[in-house]
């Protein structure tokens, strides 16, 4: 019995390793703050059988092994946070919730979300994106202080009404998949900030509505959307702003 022991372990030894799966990666890389640089892309190839099978974790990878100036943002890993929002093979989307194409012969193309000032490679300038959120408020405002001195109560049915906008993660990936964002973004609030408004217009608990409504009512703020529902298709989160702003725009009409 003794002797099976190497017998078994030389057995293993000589058992062959899988071929490698090599894929390519084509990744946006530029650097602003560096003088003369010009947007290009690079490529990278890593083996899909030494790495874990999302992007974000092919991008860990690339950036630990391969070329640590690799720039991008990421945090949770579980498409809670939003923090890695790019566009994969020209979607819109969260590259920890995206699974790495198995195809090893067609490249992964990956590149910062569309339209937006670039920080570095794959790090939009989202600046203006949470001005625009925080332009709506995006707060419980009231006018006296709950009944029961504590908190202020809602029905489940009230409740149940913010489903489907409060999950917001504030990606952006909606946003800028949006035709009328990427041309007006200064003016159009964007697909993210208006389903946040219409979340708080719909709170059963919150006083100001019809403030709420008022600030949005010129010819830009909510009505440049067309009704495109990019961002209803693209949402990690599987939400629909596309509804929440057609809600957002019955609700000033009837409060003309």
């Amino acid at each position: 019995k003794a002797g099976l022991v190497p017998m078994f372990m030389r057995a293993a030894s000589t058992a062959a390793a899988p071929a490698a799966r090599m894929k390519t990666f084509k990744i946006y890389r530029w650097n602003p703050e560096k003088a003369g640089d010009k947007p290009t892309y690079a490529e990278y190839q890593i083996d899909l059988n030494k790495c874990s099978p999302m992007i974000l974790d092919a991008l860990i990878k690339i950036k630990n092994e391969l070329d640590p100036t690799l720039t991008f943002r990421r945090s949770c890993r579980e498409g809670v946070c939003g923090s890695c929002a790019m566009n994969i093979n020209g979607e819109n989307t969260l590259a920890c919730i995206a699974k790495i194409d198995s195809d090893t012969g067609k490249a992964t193309k990956i590149n910062p979300l569309p339209h937006m000032y670039v920080v570095k490679d794959l790090v939009p300038d989202l600046t203006n994106f949470f001005k625009q959120y925080k332009s709506i408020d995006p707060f419980l405002k009231t006018k006296a202080k709950p009944a029961s001195g504590k908190e202020y109560l809602q029905s489940v049915a009230d409740r149940k009404k913010l489903d489907g906008m409060y999950e917001c993660i504030l990606c952006a990936c909606c946003s800028t998949s949006c035709p009328s964002y990427w041309w007006n973004s200064d003016k159009y609030l964007g697909p993210a900030a208006l389903m946040q408004a219409r979340r708080w217009v719909a709170d059963s608990r919150d006083e100001f509505t019809k403030e709420r409504l008022e600030k949005l009512r010129d010819p830009f703020s909510v009505y440049r959307c067309h009704t495109i529902m990019n961002c209803s298709k693209t949402c990690p989160k599987h939400l629909n702003p596309g509804k929440a702003i057609a809600e957002l725009k019955k609700d000033l009409a009837a409060n003309f």
